[in-house]
């Protein structure tokens, strides 16, 4: 009964951690555009690439169950599924690995990754979108490892149900049809498994066409073009892309990013069709991350960065690293190097130009630290009428929005911008 008390551990730990660095005031991107969704309690019937209509929708039932406001919410949803996805990932790791003080690491290593650790403290889609995705590696590793066959049915739903949370998830489609393949003779299970994920699959088209949308809609976003700009980048443009995804991948990981490695070689060498799935899967969302026309391509890397957390422990897990057990608390110091990094910055004149251009929003605190506790609000930056140097037109009209429902319930303009 007590072999998972330490997933139980981690938990709490990583929700007191993200509790602590949440955000105090609506944030810029896409968060008060969610927390106004949330705040107007209508469920959403439509699956956009854009809605994310199980997130919003799991969070307007916890409002309803909780009878909490939009803001706190969205911020319960959102730090209780990452601390979950953190503990999975242990979890996961220790199926492989079957070793407690590998697993802890590769647990807070990703638990501390910066793209994973900013968006556990801001209001997005991306964390509960993760905890499906864990669900679904875990799935497919427990069948491995541990050959209980009913994993294989609870992949394809895990992925399947991740799809009504963002559209991106089909970039690991690959992953699960190799998955399958390899336990094609477990029809009892593979068969279920891929007849749920392509209903779950179908359904978010089936519910569009019937509202009048058209087949491609769950594929869409309208009035936006990020995969033709995609297409339209100059060689250098790719080139650049893809030393930033490097740029990315140390960012997030550091001196693990070597662990990482020397674990996708071992698990190559030693199961071949475990590293297949996951190289299926990890070579799609990472080629798709590096490319796409958008300014916050780093939170799409994600599903990437879980299965890099996974290969890290198998690389802490050789032999020839057992010695570096009396190091593991080294992960504990990952907050120090992204306070080292923010302040050294400052010490470059590009650091305190690129701070200048930024300040509206935060500057290298908002680029460089993922807490956001005393960060800038986005409503206060609305009503203040200030002027941005980038574009925001759909945060400006969502905060817009926000601001019409608060006054609507009685709050005054001081109020708001405090929120």
């Amino acid at each position: 009964m007590f072999k998972n008390l330490y997933a139980v551990f981690i938990f709490f730990i990583f929700i007191a951690i993200y509790y602590a660095g949440s955000f105090t005031r609506i944030p810029f991107a896409d968060c008060v555009g969610f927390v106004h969704s949330v705040e107007l309690g209508e469920y959403k019937t439509v699956a956009t690439a854009i809605t994310h209509i199980l997130y919003v929708n799991t969070a307007i039932l916890l409002k309803n169950i909780t009878g909490l406001d939009g803001i706190a919410t969205s911020r319960l949803l959102i730090i209780g599924s990452a601390a979950a996805t953190v503990s999975v990932i242990y979890l996961t790791v220790k199926s492989i690995t079957k070793t407690d003080w590998v697993s802890i690491t590769a647990a807070f290593v990703f638990g501390f990754s910066f793209s994973f650790w900013r968006n556990a403290e801001i209001v997005e889609v991306y964390t509960y979108n993760c905890l499906w995705l864990s669900l679904f590696f875990f799935s497919m590793v427990k069948t491995f490892t541990e050959h209980k066959k009913n994993y294989i049915i609870l992949s394809g739903l895990f992925l399947g149900l991740s799809l009504w949370l963002h559209i991106q998830n089909i970039l690991l489609i690959p992953a699960l049809l190799v998955f399958l393949y390899y336990f094609r003779n477990e029809k009892k299970y593979a068969y279920p498994s891929l007849i749920i994920f392509v209903v779950l699959f179908l359904l978010l088209t089936v519910i569009n066409v019937s509202q009048g949308l058209s087949f491609n809609s769950p594929y869409t976003s309208e009035g936006e073009d990020w995969i033709q700009n995609t297409f339209k980048k100059t060689p250098t443009q790719y080139l650049i892309d893809f030393v930033q995804s490097f740029a990315y991948l140390i960012y997030n990981f550091n001196i693990f990013v070597f662990f990482g490695i020397m674990g996708m070689i071992a698990l190559y060498k030693s199961d071949k069709k475990m590293f297949f799935v996951f190289f299926a899967g990890a070579v799609c969302v990472y080629g798709f991350s590096t490319f796409y026309a958008v300014s916050d391509n780093y939170v799409f890397f994600l599903p990437f960065n879980m299965i890099f957390a996974l290969s890290i422990g198998y690389g802490l897990s050789l032999p020839k690293y057992v010695t570096l057990k009396k190091l593991s608390w080294v992960c504990l110091l990952i907050p120090l190097f992204y306070f080292v990094s923010y302040k050294a910055a400052f010490l470059t004149e590009k650091g305190r130009n690129f701070h200048a251009a930024k300040e509206y929003k935060g500057g290298l605190n908002y680029y460089l630290v993922p807490w956001m506790n005393n960060n800038v609000g986005i409503l206060e930056f609305i009503i203040d009428k200030k002027k941005s140097p980038d574009p925001m037109r759909w945060m400006t009209n969502g905060a817009n929005d926000y601001i019409k429902l608060l006054k609507s319930k009685g709050y005054t303009e001081e109020e708001i911008k405090k929120l």
